[in-house]
């Protein structure tokens, strides 16, 4: 296995997350080989790739062929300017002092208030008008399209700015059905013909995120946005892998009683005598805390569940009367393919998204990084 990042001699501290960069490369190209001729990937890379390390995924990305990056904020553009990143970025999340030094980064405007910020901004060159086509999170709204487009074509011609895209965002890009989606395209489009009207022909249209471009047929938007599918967290069944690995090692085990309890508040009370293993991991590195008494971790090929209340730095499993020690190695989550919860298991124990369980691992767990899955 070719290591990256990593010496030549790892030794595990208390606990990593392993992300294996082939995955990532893997999943653009799962990507691209649905889409139509022609069309770019943008890899979106926000929240430092959802947990994942923004520079390190923004480079395996490119390498696998995306051609654009997307992140929600305006530090996030500039760290992979910094890295050497040079492909076009876009950034959707801003204020007028971000904008002074935006200078390489293109920015979406959705108001022509938004608009008027960045002409006064004489660092940036390059936006993208947003339309809102039925997720009523932000962009224009469709009675207010017609002023922002006739405002940017004004500004286009003196040559103030350049409106490299039009875009908006699917409110169920990962409902198979893709009634809404289609929905939204035709809105969209509509907002296209307008903006042409006033004088705008932007090189890029996007619409599709993860899930959409996979299930919506929109041959007239040349660009998709991925963000979820980098990472494996595949809605809608096209065969991507999950890349990151978390690991950790047992620090304690003890022998307890039956009627023993475990923890703060002995929520767990020992139905048998039984070995618990102390797992050095809590809710302060994302290990979310109401998923006690549900989730289980991998310890040498078993399931073993985790009793007792997750504390802030660590928390307890139940080993029965398996052989266990201090040192020995404990999966939390990976692919699955060697029997151990996968990420998707952990949001469902914890009753949200997957998204939320990468983006929470907290930074006291380092990343290392890897070619191949193992």
């Amino acid at each position: 296995m070719n290591l990256v990042q990593s010496p030549a001699r790892h030794c595990l501290g208390l606990a990593e997350a392993v992300i294996d960069l082939s995955a990532i490369r893997d999943n653009v190209r799962t990507i691209q080989q649905r889409l139509a001729p022609g069309t770019e990937v943008l890899a979106v890379v926000k929240a430092d790739a959802f947990g994942h390390g923004a520079v390190q995924v923004a480079r395996a990305a490119i390498e696998a062929g995306a051609t654009w990056l997307g992140v929600a904020r305006a530090d996030e553009a500039l760290r992979l300017r910094a890295a050497g990143l040079t492909v076009p970025i876009l950034t959707w999340l801003y204020d007028a002092t971000d904008l002074m030094w935006l200078s390489d980064v293109d920015v979406s405007v959705s108001t022509v208030a938004e608009l008027h910020q960045v002409i006064s901004a004489p660092t940036v060159r390059n936006v993208h008008l947003k339309l809102d086509t039925g997720l009523h999170r932000g962009g224009s709204s469709p009675d207010q399209w017609i002023e922002l487009t006739r405002a940017a074509a004004h500004y286009e011609a003196l040559g103030a700015i350049r409106v490299r895209g039009i875009w908006s965002h699917l409110s169920h890009g990962d409902d198979v059905d893709a009634t809404h989606s289609r929905r939204q395209l035709q809105l969209l489009r509509t907002g296209i013909t307008l903006a042409k009207r006033a004088g705008l022909d932007s090189q890029v249209v996007h619409l599709a995120n993860s899930a959409g471009a996979l299930t919506l047929d929109a041959p007239d938007c040349n660009l998709v946005r991925i963000g979820a599918a980098l990472f494996g967290i595949d809605e809608v069944g096209a065969g991507l892998r999950p890349p990151m690995r978390l690991v950790s090692k047992v620090v304690q085990v003890r022998r307890i009683r039956r009627g023993e309890g475990v923890s703060y508040g002995h929520d767990h009370v020992a139905p048998r005598d039984t070995t618990v293993a102390l797992i050095p991991l809590g809710y302060a590195d994302g290990i979310p805390r109401v998923t006690a008494g549900r989730a289980s971790v991998l310890i040498r090929g078993r399931r073993t569940p985790v009793i007792g209340r997750i504390a802030m730095d660590q928390f307890v499993v139940d080993a029965g009367d398996a052989p266990v020690e201090a040192g020995i190695p404990v999966t939390l989550f990976g692919d699955g393919s060697q029997g151990e919860p996968t990420a998707a298991e952990w949001a469902d124990w914890a009753g949200t998204i997957q998204h939320e369980i990468y983006c929470g691992l907290g930074s006291r767990v380092p990343r290392r990084y890897q070619e191949g899955q193992r």
